[in-house]
């Protein structure tokens, strides 16, 4: 038990140093990497299923979103365009890929099989995430008042492939590491789980 929770927290300082590293710059460019909000989301429900911290990690995670949007927006000269209403409603998806990653934790292994299905659900709770975080833009940001549902949906849906692709770029590099640590340490399929 003690090497789980002493594991977890190095999971743990990851996914809070690739929040603040990635976070402010939603698309990337050639100098930054890509907003990983959302895969650290999925990859903290996925690496602390079992780490008794779990919820306090969300919430610190979900503070430090804020925090960090704050600094791009107060330091950075980032616009606060997003920043309206609808932004607690950003929680609601951070959640839902946090449980997906949860619920797809206590059914993996590191087989084909399995790998495939974490494709499946890491889009699925990636598009769970995107719908959350527009129509509640779109509801409650005062922004689309003109504008119907249809529309801003048809409008939005060129961004979906991206979100996909993005956290399951990340979600890969996250089980790209987890392997090779497995095989240079010698851990066994069955130890997978241990993480």
């Amino acid at each position: 038990m003690k090497t789980l929770q002493s594991r977890s927290w190095l999971v743990i300082a990851g996914l809070v140093m690739l929040m603040a590293l990635t976070r402010f710059n939603h698309f990337g460019s050639a100098l930054v990497l890509p907003d990983a909000s959302w895969a650290v989301f999925f990859l903290g429900g996925l690496y602390l299923a079992r780490f008794s911290g779990a919820l306090w990690v969300f919430a610190a995670l979900s503070v430090e979103t804020v925090l960090v949007d704050y600094y791009a927006i107060a330091a950075q000269d980032v616009s606060a365009w997003c920043v309206t209403n609808a932004y607690g409603f950003l929680m609601f998806a951070d959640a839902a890929l946090g449980l997906a990653g949860r619920w797809f934790a206590a059914r993996h292994t590191l087989s084909v099989k399995s790998l495939a299905m974490l494709c499946g659900v890491v889009g699925a709770a990636a598009s769970a995430a995107f719908v959350i975080s527009n129509a509640s833009f779109f509801l409650f940001s005062g922004r689309y008042a003109e504008m119907s549902a249809l529309e801003y949906a048809s409008r939005v849906a060129q961004y979906l492939g991206s979100y996909i692709a993005l956290t399951l770029a990340y979600v890969a590099c996250a089980v790209l590491v987890h392997m090779a640590v497995l095989l240079l340490s010698g851990k066994t399929r069955h130890d997978s789980r241990a993480v």
